[in-house]
């Protein structure tokens, strides 16, 4: 009952997501987009990637045919777009044969499957398909925001920023620095988030096949819920990032056209009085929070229980990502506090729904999500104060933020189950 209701809302939702980007944005929404990858051309990386999250649930010789009947539809398909001269050349050539074998284990599942067995087969073919389908829903979002949000409120972040030493502008320079090989790798591992939850989500998924059932908590679904609840706040809250606001930047990127000034990275902003300013109908306002470092916490965290390797590939991950977004200028040192911030409070909202609501976990999602309030309160409404003070307003941030990471391992780690300690042998007779 509990995975056919979230069928259910998921299904509802995208519908309901379909209905507003035709009427507000003009353009099809994700169930149209996602139909069309049955036939035309796809990204390959998110359906890949939806494929192996649902191979979990198959036996080994299942995978290798999963696998291979994947390869081998992309393949005819390949062979039919060159054939007809298809324009292949923005790299959309194949993918379509994940889609297509997640939608025949799903037909399977129903059709030739019964009991736990249907279940377990259906739940991995949701999940690969929420994957996918949690792209094309956020590419959706992003196309809403820049629609609907005229204006953005960048110079109140950015003042409000002034607090923090203007990371942003610090890093673009570093960045700059140090020239074509730290671009490049930033800029790989910015774009292949994705893959690093997957290898994480994979670790976490291995006993599935063996155990037919998933286990009570993993990264995919902080993922989801990530993905899902971030748009929202970039309606409330639309803010495009410094290399949109404050000039094209290194990377190229932006417009002076709609730029409050040519100022990233060199030159940090006055501080004055901040107000909305218009921007573009093009470009996403999906900066506050950042939810690439919201993502990339979660992978960090999910990946502490994890052998060596595992946890220092996230912790890595984390380190990179949060030096990208500053030093691409995607994101200012404010949205990186309120991004861990909001990860935080969901993974403990999704493990205290997991365990049973107390009072531990709910006063730890309480005060996250207060928190989160007040910061995207005083980024609005008090950016100039901040700004005016910035040795007692900048700790206060990390403070808060600080605060947050606290609660949550500390009260975590209560959660943990205990070791029972060892019994001490009895003391015996012996003869003498």
């Amino acid at each position: 009952m509990l995975w056919a209701t979230a069928g259910v809302v998921a299904l509802g939702f995208l519908i309901a997501l379909e209905i507003v980007a035709r009427r507000y944005a003009g353009v099809p929404g994700p169930i149209t987009n996602q139909a069309k990858e049955v036939i035309f051309a796809p990204k390959p990386g998110p359906l890949y990637g939806g494929l192996a999250l649902m191979m979990v649930v198959l036996t080994w010789r299942q995978r290798f045919i999963a696998a291979g009947a994947a390869v081998g539809i992309d393949v005819v398909f390949v062979l039919v777009r060159w054939a007809v001269g298809a324009d292949m050349s923005d790299g959309r050539y194949f993918g379509n044969g994940a889609l297509w074998v997640m939608l025949g284990c799903a037909v399977i599942a129903v059709t030739r499957r019964t009991g736990r067995e249907r279940v377990l087969l259906l739940q991995g073919v949701g999940l690969g398909l929420l994957l996918v389908a949690g792209r094309k829903t956020g590419d959706t979002w992003l196309l809403i925001t820049s629609k609907t949000r005229p204006t953005v409120l960048d110079q109140y972040v950015a003042t409000a920023d002034h607090a923090l030493g203007n990371p942003s502008w610090l890093a673009g320079r570093i960045l700059k620095a140090t020239g074509p090989v730290g671009i490049h790798v930033l800029d790989l591992v910015y774009a292949q988030l994705a893959v690093a939850a997957v290898a994480v989500a994979l670790y976490q998924l291995r006993d599935v096949a063996t155990e037919r059932r998933f286990p009570s908590h993993h990264l995919v679904r902080t993922f989801l819920v990530i993905g899902l609840l971030g748009p929202a706040i970039y309606m409330i809250f639309p803010v495009v990032g410094p290399i949109f606001a404050y000039g094209p930047g290194t990377s190229g990127t932006g417009g002076l056209q709609w730029a409050v000034a040519d100022l990233w990275p060199h030159t940090p902003p006055p501080i004055g009085a901040p107000h909305p300013v218009p921007y573009d109908g093009i470009t996403p306002r999906n900066c506050m929070p950042s939810l690439h470092t919201a993502w990339a916490t979660a992978i960090f965290i999910h990946s502490r229980k994890g052998p060596r390797a595992l946890r220092y590939a996230g912790t890595f991950w984390l380190v990179a990502t949060l030096s990208a977004t500053l030093g691409f200028g995607y994101h200012y040192g404010a949205d990186l506090i309120a991004g861990v911030v909001f990860s935080l409070t969901i993974e403990a909202g999704l493990r205290s729904l997991d365990r049973g609501w107390d009072r531990s976990g709910t006063r730890l999602v309480a005060y996250g999500a207060t928190v989160f309030t007040v910061l995207l309160l005083s980024y609005r409404y008090l950016p100039v104060e901040m700004a005016g003070h910035p040795w007692l307003s900048g700790p206060l941030l990390v403070l808060a933020m600080g605060s947050v990471i606290y609660g949550y391992v500390r009260t975590t780690r209560s959660w943990e189950p205990k070791a029972a300690p060892a019994r001490r042998p009895e003391p015996q007779l012996e003869l003498v």
